[in-house]
């Protein structure tokens, strides 16, 4: 182990037969000593459990805020986005492949206090600090006192993240956590099983969690994939499960996938797919659909599910206008925008801006 960057963990406990649990995520990993769980980053070290990547990161990079993407929280500002290495899910089409299947800490090359994250990301005028580029559940240690720290500079916190963690962490992390992009990464226990290496109930479970028990803003993401989870019956049943349990205000974007990682030999997703997707949501009752990864006027949008105004126009991250009245509302009918809005819109636009913390 790399003592230096590595902290007690949290949520696990000894089994009967001599190795220790982890309780952070649904695997559930049971470990013998020096052994690492699937995420890799968690381990075992004697009769206790690791966290072995405290305080290091792939790198630090100011976004804007829709390319996380959310596009009801502060649109237009900037925030600060980092992560670390290694995930909890094994997805063959992951398009961070080179951060969250890394097998080499090594590629870790920035180094961060929580405390200095926060000062850093005040002094740079962002709005909110990003926990994302791989699962932030699996470093739930660094991300919840970076996010401690940052609250005492009044940055939001927003956590990008597959959902996949168990119930006693999940409270704890999302607790710290302002706002939210939710990979539903497909509707069938099927395409978690064999493409993502998971479980889709977990994932679900915590999207019903978040809706009824936290007061965090969320969004939801599904990355379509041609042949794999883009059909007409499987869109159809994705989207009226969140108009029944989520409601017909959170957010839903379709992303584009193109290939990577282990899924090369499938085309990327057409943008009739994106756009027949986001048909069959909004037929489904689903207010706000949107199409990512592309160029899409329509789809990028956001128009008011009562009387049809384009409020907030996009091309891909970048506003293109903005017609929202100063407490978030249509300035035609008066119907409030779900979500967090200021009098005016942050001006930061499409712009990817690298951060050194040394």
């Amino acid at each position: 182990m790399n003592s230096a960057h590595s902290v007690p963990a949290r949520y696990w406990h000894a089994v009967s037969d001599d190795r220790l649990q982890c309780d952070v995520c649904p695997r559930y990993c049971r470990l013998g000593d020096g052994q690492r769980g699937l995420c890799f980053v968690r381990a075992r070290d004697g009769d206790h459990m690791v966290l072995t990547t405290y305080g290091r990161s792939s790198g630090f990079c100011i976004d804007p805020i829709e390319k996380k993407p959310l596009n009801h929280f502060y649109p237009g500002t900037p925030v600060l986005s980092f992560g670390t290495a290694g995930c909890n899910l094994t997805c063959k089409f992951c398009q961070n492949w080179s951060i969250s299947k890394a097998r080499e800490v090594d590629l870790l090359n920035s180094e961060a206090s929580p405390e200095r994250i926060a000062n850093v990301a005040h002094s740079l005028g962002v709005r909110s600090v990003a926990y994302t580029y791989n699962d932030p559940v699996i470093f739930l240690e660094y991300a919840v006192d970076t996010a401690i720290a940052c609250r005492t500079k009044g940055l939001k916190n927003v956590a990008v993240t597959a959902g996949y963690v168990a119930p006693e962490a999940r409270a704890e992390f999302f607790h710290h956590m302002d706002a939210a992009n939710v990979d539903l990464k497909g509707f069938t226990e099927d395409f978690y099983y064999h493409v993502c290496g998971g479980s889709l109930a977990p994932v679900l479970d915590t999207l019903v969690y978040l809706k009824h028990q936290t007061s965090v803003w969320f969004e939801i993401t599904t990355l379509l994939i041609p042949g794999q989870n883009d059909s007409d019956a499987e869109l159809t049943a994705l989207s009226k499960w969140i108009v029944a349990e989520l409601g017909v205000d959170v957010p839903l974007h379709f992303s584009a996938f193109h290939p990577d990682w282990k899924m090369t030999d499938i085309a990327a997703t057409p943008a009739e797919t994106l756009s027949r997707a986001r048909t069959i949501a909004k037929e489904c009752g689903v207010h706000h659909v949107y199409t990512g990864n592309v160029h899409d006027d329509t789809g990028g949008s956001t128009w008011c599910s009562s009387c049809g105004t384009k409020l907030i126009g996009r091309d891909w991250y970048e506003l293109t206008s903005w017609d929202v009245t100063p407490h978030g509302a249509c300035p035609k009918c008066g119907t409030p925008v779900p979500g967090h809005f200021e009098a005016r819109p942050g001006t930061w636009g499409r712009k990817r801006q690298p951060v050194q913390m040394t």
